[in-house]
């Protein structure tokens, strides 16, 4: 099936970006985007604080002129240390099984970057779940009985071991492997290239006699 891989962290900007830029790229195609964690900064590793000088400073060069261009708005959270966001990725793996990973993925990066709201309560992601098109009942004992804490670390592993990703956003269209927000025309040549082999692939054979 022809999808739009997305490795990221909710508590990533460009993750936010990049959603904006791979939705744009695939226009009015039928294609689904579907959403990998990649923790940038698991536990015990300390997360950031936004009164340190490191984050004012990416966002000031980077982030906002990035934000600006693409027409996204967005504000640096003020929650000090940053959330973990394990609980979160737990919850993703519920939306996938339901097919929402991306509108949860959504949800949740804007309620962190336009929302100011604290990503890693269990109450708040239960919520965003819902927004997001998922049983709040089933999101809260997901996360109070720990259903998807073993998918969410085989999650890990398969991102840092197999897919070897080092950084957030990374999007995996096909072969071709994006590390960062990418230009569109990139990714929609990306997509094209994509689109138009799978559909080369499902056309018959000519040897193909149908017996």
């Amino acid at each position: 099936m022809t999808q739009i891989t997305v490795y990221s962290d909710y508590v990533c900007p460009f993750c936010l970006l990049a959603g904006r830029v791979v939705s744009d790229a695939i226009g009015e195609r039928d294609i689904p985007i579907r959403w990998q964690a990649f923790e940038l900064r698991p536990d015990p590793v300390p997360t950031l604080k936004p009164e340190d000088p490191y984050l004012p400073a990416i966002w000031s060069k980077s982030v906002y002129p990035l934000a600006e261009r693409l027409g996204v708005p967005v504000k640096l959270p003020s929650l000090s240390p940053q959330p973990r966001t394990a609980k979160a990725f737990e919850l993703l793996a519920l939306a996938q099984d339901k097919g929402l990973d991306h509108p949860y993925s959504m949800r949740v990066l804007r309620a962190f970057f336009q929302e100011d709201r604290d990503i890693g309560d269990p109450e708040i992601l239960v919520e965003l779940a819902a927004d997001a098109g998922l049983d709040p009942v089933e999101a809260r004992q997901a996360l109070e009985h720990g259903t998807y804490a073993e998918r969410h670390k085989e999650a890990l592993r398969h991102a840092r071991e197999d897919m070897a990703i080092t950084s957030v956003p990374t999007i995996v269209v096909g072969e071709r492997v994006f590390r960062g927000t990418p230009p569109i025309d990139e990714l929609k040549a990306a997509i094209d290239r994509l689109t138009s082999e799978a559909a080369a692939d499902s056309r018959p054979h000519p040897n193909n006699t149908g017996e």
